[in-house]
């Protein structure tokens, strides 16, 4: 089988030609239909992820496909159920084998590219959003970096939770996207950021996928007892946070990883999956995947998330 997959520390990733794995007792192999790409996955290539895995790994995080044979001991799911598994590694590759607890049944009604395409991004807004935040009917959220993979689903997800949702993005192209997701406020990345959200009211809750002077920006436009969500610092620099000005306006500053939950209350990210994938049978949510490529142009693909010339999610189907 093929597998885009890094043999070596400081190796750049490539396609492999590699034996099909057997699952061991606990797990499933899949016949990978799709796979997600995130900036995690460039993180790890550089070595810079925190869950970056020992070489050699095949990267992919979260992938959609059929089950093709079972393990020892797992008996909730079998040879031809359609499932969607976050992974964490292994999904740029035909075969993959995975723990059988981490696999979630998608509808029929759910292509493997959207199910691919769902996990991450929008498990990650969900889970923050409402396991985190509290996220409250008639709260403001703002969102920033609102037209990217976690950004547009905080957009899309946040309005279906009932809250008036400010989207900051760069250009009118990426602004008009975050409107087509349900954005009641569009923010160039060019105007002032803060001035902008307190001349609207200022923000309940912050959904933070940049970091640096956006974070800064976005921080000094919370109102008090505002929750903020650092998601992401696609910007490069992790902000530092003033605890004084915590104190002054009762703010208080959420961390949220969604991996990490697999190791500690794995059941949370399962519950999530399941919701979101009621509400895509639903027609409630529908991700926006803005490129679509095969499994031989996966370099390709990295290139568009390192490049940010894509919107909502890069998907490569296999």
């Amino acid at each position: 089988m093929l597998a885009y997959q890094i043999q070596s520390a400081g190796e750049q990733a490539k396609l492999h030609e590699l034996p099909v794995p057997a699952p061991a007792e606990g797990q499933i192999r899949v016949a990978i239909r799709a796979c997600g790409l995130n900036f995690a996955d460039l993180l790890m290539q550089k070595g810079t992820y925190q869950d970056t895995p020992a070489a050699p790994f095949t990267l992919g995080l979260e992938v959609a496909g059929v089950v093709d044979a079972v393990g020892a001991g797992v008996s909730h799911l079998k040879p031809g159920d359609r499932v969607a598994v976050y992974s964490g590694q292994g999904g740029l590759a035909q075969y993959g084998v995975f723990d059988a607890d981490r696999a979630v049944l998608i509808p029929q009604s759910c292509s493997f590219e959207d199910a691919a395409a769902i996990q991450i991004a929008y498990g990650t807004s969900h889970m923050a959003l409402d396991h985190r935040a509290r996220l409250q009917p008639g709260e403001t959220l703002l969102v920033t970096g609102a037209a990217g993979g976690v950004g547009l689903t905080a957009v899309e997800i946040g309005k279906l939770m009932g809250a008036t949702v400010i989207a900051q993005a760069r250009g009118a192209d990426k602004l008009a996207v975050a409107r087509a997701a349900g954005a009641d406020h569009l923010i160039d990345a060019d105007e002032d950021l803060r001035e902008r959200v307190l001349a609207l009211g200022g923000a309940d809750v912050v959904y933070d996928a940049i970091g640096g002077d956006v974070f800064k920006a976005a921080f000094r436009a919370t109102n008090p007892e505002g929750r903020l969500l650092p998601i992401g610092f696609a910007g490069g620099e992790v902000p530092q946070i003033p605890a004084n000005h915590l104190l002054v306006k009762n703010l208080t500053v959420i961390g949220f990883y969604i991996g990490g939950y697999l190791r500690f209350r794995p059941e949370v990210v399962r519950n999530s999956f399941e919701t979101l994938f009621a509400w895509h049978a639903e027609g409630r949510i529908r991700p926006h995947i803005s490129h679509s490529l095969p499994l031989s142009e996966v370099a390709q693909g990295m290139a568009l998330l390192k490049e940010r010339k894509s919107t909502g999610k890069v998907v490569i189907t296999i």
